[in-house]
């Protein structure tokens, strides 16, 4: 027979010609399934990477320090003040162990970590504020909880030394008026060195940070207290920062892709809830006269004009999980003058959508190796010459 080899006890075994033709056969067939495994990983580590690191990179080269009317006369017989850089962001809402799934805190904490470092990497700002609402379980948690969140807030906030980083309490840490109580105030208080009536001057500038939930006037322990210490710090303090913002209606005239939905703008605002009450907000403008306030809490973003020339910003939350177009502020702040600028961070939408074409460019691949399109076309002509 030719082909093949028998042995005494029968069994047929395959010719050396044979098998080596077969061994040819495989590999031909198997490298071209290699390569297109390598080039499936390869597009998937390219998404990953990007949607992951390198696209805050890339959104945030956009973004710079605004300059003040000072600097631009650099170099023509002016003298510059000393300039504060400060990065201001709100409402981070750090899920906590009661609510939310595992996958959506890791999700949301990765990146909010990413976007942070990145600006602080690309900005290295004197000063960071953060307005607010650390946590979104804080009122609820549990001293071992409590203490858990911190650790995981410290890890993505981390900075230099070069860089100082200030807190103000919101109702998510501590509960609203009603649920807020002195040990989850002192609690707080005593993690991030916070005072319900605190001022901090750098470089000549003053700014107060406001328990603004204190500020209720129903003359409870904890809102006396605050309203003294204010009292007491009212001198010669020309900047504010707090989580409620001032009193307004709604947000019906903010403006702007990252300020509230077209229905969210209809909804009227509640006095010690949403804003504070206007008499709160009437004391806080008579003892400070400040020339900026900066607020947090409705996740939005939002400039209002206080008796026609004094603006309070309102900053959207830093978290994904709040809404689609995450920022932050940018303030370049001399003792006479100060411009900012808002940074925008990756749209979730977008990051959705190259993950999206990465698995459709993907399909398309394999739909290739195998030579689907091609039987499609071959089937689609012949049912029309079949026609």
């Amino acid at each position: 027979m030719v082909g093949r080899s028998v042995d005494l006890a029968g069994c047929v075994s395959i010719h050396p010609a044979w098998a080596r033709t077969m061994i040819t056969r495989r590999t031909r067939h198997s490298e071209p399934l290699l390569f297109l495994l390598l080039r499936l990983l390869a597009l998937g580590c390219a998404a990953v990477l990007f949607c992951e690191l390198g696209i805050y990179y890339t959104v945030l080269l956009g973004c710079g320090w605004p300059q003040l009317k000072a600097a631009a006369h650099r170099g023509q017989g002016w003298s510059s003040p000393p300039v504060l850089r400060a990065l201001f962001l709100a409402d981070t809402h750090l899920l906590g162990a009661l609510k939310g799934h595992w996958l959506d805190k890791l999700r949301r904490e990765w990146q909010m970590e990413q976007s942070f470092q990145t600006a602080l990497w690309f900005f290295e700002p004197d000063v960071v504020f953060i307005l607010g609402d650390l946590f979104d379980e804080g009122k609820w948690s549990s001293p071992k909880d409590f203490k858990d969140d911190v650790t995981r807030f410290e890890m993505m906030f981390r900075h230099s030394p070069s860089t100082e980083l200030f807190v103000v309490v919101g109702n998510h840490d501590i509960g609203f008026h009603y649920e807020m109580d002195w040990y989850k105030l002192q609690r707080f208080e005593g993690v991030f060195n916070f005072t319900s009536a605190k001022v901090v001057t750098r470089k000549g500038i003053n700014f107060v940070l406001v328990n603004s939930i204190a500020l209720q006037g129903d003359d409870c322990s904890i809102c006396r207290k605050v309203e003294n210490d204010l009292q007491q710090l009212s001198l010669a303090l020309n900047c504010s920062r707090q989580h409620f913002p001032l009193y307004r209606t709604s947000d019906e005239e903010c403006t702007g892709e990252d300020s509230a939905s077209p229905e969210e703008k209809k909804l009227l605002f509640r006095e010690k809830y949403d804003t504070l009450s206007r008499e709160a907000s009437n004391k806080l403008l008579w003892w400070f006269h400040p020339r900026l306030i900066l607020s947090g809490h409705t996740h939005s973003a939002c400039t209002v004009l206080h008796g026609n020339h004094l603006a309070e910003i309102s900053i959207p939350s830093f978290n994904w999980r709040n809404r689609n177009n995450p920022s932050f502020l940018l303030a370049s702040i001399t003792a006479a003058d100060f411009t900012l600028a808002k940074c925008f961070l990756p749209r979730e939408s977008t990051v959705c959508a190259i993950y999206l074409t990465t698995v459709a460019v993907a399909i398309n691949l394999v739909l290739f190796h195998f030579h689907f399109w091609q039987w499609m076309m071959h089937y689609l002509i012949s049912k029309h010459k079949s026609i």
